[in-house]
């Protein structure tokens, strides 16, 4: 006669074997993404008509190197290409090195970290101007001065993208067009444009809509869209926020909130399971003698193994009376 094997190390097995929690939360099923906003208006004719300031020879990059120092604010600017026979190529500058911090004239120098600070010093300075750039190259320090001249033909179009908050506000941003950002007093690459709110976002409550551009938030002027992700993550109250919308610009708190809990797994060896996610339940008795599930689309039940039935959504929609 064969030996019963003790339950005991079965279900040891089914908690061993259980599914780890996710380490990511689900994205936001309420977030709202206006089509209209999904692409960056098409303003290469206007940006063309801008003053084009002057000219360096340098184009830089973000200096962060690994996914560590990218949660972190950035410190300084890789130079990724130098034009030949330009003044930056003139000073002695180098792709690789980096660029720490830069000045006008007698004006103190800048630290730099995005590409919308090199910008801005491009604009801002008049042909002739000498701009004094303070850099690193592998480890040593190093001092250049550029003379800048005037810009023949416009800068680079900045890349456009976008970056979500789900956390503790239910945000989707994109960076800010040349046009947009120059005509909100900002450097190419500047400031960060809402294309997305959650429905629960506490920032509708607090009158943030779809469009507005946001300029500084908790004080810090946004010269890049990971500015106001920064300051939405360490706010403690109500989030100092500028914006312009219609040419018009808006001050305004806008409070910050947090991911809702709730209980999704219950679980008693043998006896008793049940879990909820995402609209989806799932319930079973007894080692599955009795089993249901749900779905926003179907349902389905087994009882004993072997006797099953549900039911759930047709493939085509009910007709109406016109």
């Amino acid at each position: 006669m064969p030996m019963r094997r003790p339950l005991l190390p079965a279900a040891l097995c089914l908690s061993a074997c259980a599914v780890n929690p996710p380490s990511e939360p689900p994205p936001l099923a309420s977030m709202e993404e206006p089509s209209a906003l999904l692409a960056a208006p098409d303003e290469e004719a206007a940006r063309a008509a801008l003053p084009a300031g002057t000219f360096s020879g340098v184009e830089v990059e973000d200096a962060r190197d690994s996914l560590e120092a990218l949660l972190g604010e950035p410190q300084g600017l890789v130079v990724a290409r130098v034009v030949e026979n330009s003044p930056a190529d003139a000073a002695g500058l180098e792709p690789g090195d980096v660029l720490l911090e830069a000045g006008l004239g007698p004006a103190p120098a800048k630290k730099l970290g995005y590409p919308s600070d090199w910008r801005a010093l491009e604009l801002e300075a008049e042909p002739g101007a000498e701009l004094a750039v303070f850099f690193d190259r592998a480890g040593a320090g190093g001092r250049a001065t550029l003379a800048l001249e005037a810009r023949v033909h416009p800068a680079g179009a900045p890349p456009v993208e976008r970056f979500r908050e789900e956390e503790r506000v239910g945000v989707v941003l994109r960076t800010a067009t040349e046009v947009e950002a120059r005509a909100a007093g900002l450097a190419p690459g500047a400031g960060a444009v809402v294309v997305g709110l959650a429905k629960e976002s506490p920032w509708r409550t607090a009158g943030v809509r779809f469009g507005d551009l946001l300029v500084a938030a908790g004080g810090e002027p946004v010269r890049h869209p990971e500015v106001v992700l920064r300051a939405i993550a360490a706010a403690e109250e109500p989030l100092l926020l500028e914006l312009v919308r219609a040419g018009e610009r808006r001050s305004l708190e806008a409070p910050v909130s947090s991911r809702e809990q709730e209980l999704t797994r219950i679980w008693v060896p043998l006896l008793f399971s049940y879990s909820r996610e995402r609209g989806a339940s799932s319930t079973s008795f007894l080692l599955g003698v009795f089993s249901y599930e749900r779905t926003p689309a179907a349902w389905g039940m087994r009882i004993l193994w072997i006797i099953s039935f549900g039911g759930g959504d047709a493939d085509r929609l009910r007709e109406v009376d016109a």
